[in-house]
């Protein structure tokens, strides 16, 4: 993915003291339309770039789809995606099904991961998701505006490869509201890690489904919210 379709340059006056004109990158907005069988499903407003990723992600973790094979047809067009589907995920709100168990260092790296992130050291403007295999090995890294699309991203880009989502350590930067928490439960991700912190809601979201939150992953400390037996 080139620079040019990320980000787009513009004229600004920087007040410092003084007044200067410059010219600096700016995050490009895109907005992408999801049609489902002919019909309109959703306008996502995105950071351009990984739109294939971006529907197929936002599908299963929004459980429109619980199979990639569900999917007969995928096509970007411009601002538009248009999907056909073989038949609708039957929505069963299940706790997440893994035994996956990962260390407080490999929770720390994961972290410190995707917080490297070149277009936020530019642009401050972008939020980051990671998926680690068995918390280890990166599946994905993705950036977009907002952390939700960013983790549509990192899904769409572990299920094109074919990944075993339950087998996945999620990583993600800023706060963790409920929003975020039913995308783990849908993908079957049991462990969602971060610098920030959840909402009480998200909390109780993820202790009724097996969902481990670690926040405030800082230095050498974090605190678990839910399930801390999935950490040693």
């Amino acid at each position: 993915m080139t620079d040019n379709k990320i980000l787009q340059s513009v004229e600004l006056t920087r007040i410092n003291g003084g007044r200067e004109r410059v010219t600096e990158r700016i995050i490009r907005e895109a907005a992408l339309t999801l049609r489902i069988d002919g019909k309109v499903y959703a306008t996502a407003m995105i950071m351009a770039g990984m739109e294939r990723e971006f529907a197929l992600g936002h599908l299963y973790a929004q459980g429109i789809i619980s199979d990639p094979a569900q999917i007969t047809s995928l096509e970007v067009t411009g601002t538009t995606v248009e999907i056909s589907l073989a038949r609708k995920r039957e929505t069963l709100e299940k706790p997440v099904p893994s035994s996956l168990m990962v260390g407080r260092n490999q929770v720390f790296t994961c972290v410190k991961a995707i917080l490297k992130s070149k277009i936020f050291a530019e642009t401050e403007a972008v939020h980051s998701a990671g998926l680690f295999l068995e918390g280890k090995t990166p599946v994905a890294i993705t950036e977009d505006l907002g952390r939700h699309h960013a983790l549509d991203k990192a899904i769409g880009t572990a299920l094109l490869e074919e990944v075993d989502l339950t087998r996945v350590l999620a990583a993600s930067t800023g706060r963790q509201p409920t929003e975020m928490i039913h995308k783990c439960r849908n993908a079957g991700i049991p462990i969602i890690a971060t610098k920030g912190v959840p909402t009480s809601l998200a909390v109780s979201l993820a202790e009724q489904n097996n969902i481990t939150i670690a926040g405030l992953v800082r230095g050498t400390r974090m605190t678990v919210y839910s399930h801390p037996e999935r950490i040693s």
